[in-house]
Formats: structure tokens, sequence, C-alpha cells
């Protein structure tokens, strides 16, 4: 007779709200591409537009929508504004997306 997995403990309706949010963040080809990109070290919004093929002021705007969600930071250095991940889970989060379509 074979036997039942275990059930695990659900987490919470609430924080499952939490995370749809952070996801639908996320759900978006160029920040993807700016993630990617930010998992690798820290850049100016002037390089992210340049690398996802966009105006600076979207890239702005996709860097300003990432961080209210908590999961960037940025940091003045004289005229330049550089951008890093504070999130540490979206770096496996990135892995398991480049895994999968990679």
């Amino acid at each position: 007779m074979a036997t039942k997995p275990r059930k695990t403990q659900l987490t919470p309706l609430s924080a499952l709200e939490q995370a749809a949010e952070c996801l639908k963040t996320l759900a978006h080809p160029h920040r993807l591409r700016i993630v990617q990109m930010l998992l690798q070290g820290r850049y100016t919004v002037g390089e992210l537009a340049e690398a996802c093929e966009i105006p600076s002021h979207m890239a702005s705007e996709h860097l300003r929508l990432m961080q209210r969600s908590g999961f960037l930071t940025s940091e003045r250095e004289g005229r330049k504004a550089f951008y890093q991940i504070v999130e540490p889970h979206l770096e496996s989060i990135m892995r398991c997306i480049e895994e999968r379509f990679g």
C-alpha cells in the first residue's frame, strides 16, 4: 500500500498575497533583465536602459517600481546614481527563471 506524502503547513494567504504582488512587479522582461544585470554588479539608469534598449525615463520607472517593492536600492556618487539588489531571494528566483527558460 502506497503511503501519502506528508502534508506540510500551508503558507498563510496574506503572505501569498504579498508574494503575488512581488511577482507582479517582477513580471516584465525589462525588469527581469535589470535584475539579471544587477545581480552581477551596480549599474546606472543609463547603462540599464541601454542594455534593455529602452529610453532612460522608462528604465527609471522600472527601477522606481522595484525600489518601492524593496528589491533595489540606489546610491549616489557625484551626479550618478548606482542601483543594486538588496533582496537576497532575487538570486534564487532569477536562477529558477534562467534554468527553466534560459
